[in-house]
């Protein structure tokens, strides 16, 4: 029998909250194959989603325990608490900097540095573009240590009709890329 997956997801302010909503809509489905969702989210992270989704639904997901910004006591701020996966969406290019430098000052860089240093899955959903060359960089170092770059670029190969469709199209490739089982559009099957 296959492990239970630990997550970690973290939103920060970056622009594209309809990604964390998806993520999360998703996950609350798929909490047959997950032993623990860790949820962090930034000031502006809560700012952006009330701006762009006219809510603060973030606040009604109860199957996810939720942690405070600077709280190092959260368990996976330890490699011992041996969560599995790290889901930054959308992940902003500061986060990313912060987390290319090793520049732990909040509980979403201390868990990418931990999920890093045990050789465990992290996936940066970056939704900024264009790209400068300090942002390829970021995203060279973070691929050399282990991490997996995958922005938020929409498919329309299965003709997404909603914006949560469209959404889907990225978050479905990373739960694919998290190992979990989902039902998911798949070329020419």
């Amino acid at each position: 029998m296959k492990t239970k997956s630990k997550i970690i997801v973290s939103i920060t302010g970056a622009s594209g909250s309809i990604y964390a909503k998806v993520l999360l809509d998703k996950l609350t489905q798929l909490m047959p194959q997950i032993e623990q969702v860790g949820v962090v989210m930034s000031d502006n992270a809560k700012d952006v989603w009330k701006h762009e989704l006219g809510n603060e639904d973030y606040q009604h997901y109860s199957e996810f325990t939720f942690y405070d910004k600077n709280n190092f006591y959260a368990p996976f701020a330890s490699g011992s608490a041996k969560y599995t996966t790290m889901i930054v969406c959308p992940c902003s290019m500061g986060t990313m900097a912060r987390i290319a430098s090793g520049i732990s000052n909040d509980l979403t860089t201390r868990a990418a540095d931990v999920i890093l240093k045990e050789r465990r899955k992290l996936i940066l959903m970056i939704r900024d573009t264009p790209y400068s060359l300090v942002h390829i960089n970021n995203m060279q170092i973070l691929t050399q240590a282990g991490g997996i770059i995958c922005p938020a670029t929409p498919s329309f190969y299965s003709k997404p009709q909603t914006f949560e469709e469209l959404a889907a199209t990225v978050v479905d490739r990373v739960l694919d890329l998290s190992g979990l089982e989902i039902n998911s559009y798949r070329w020419s099957e």
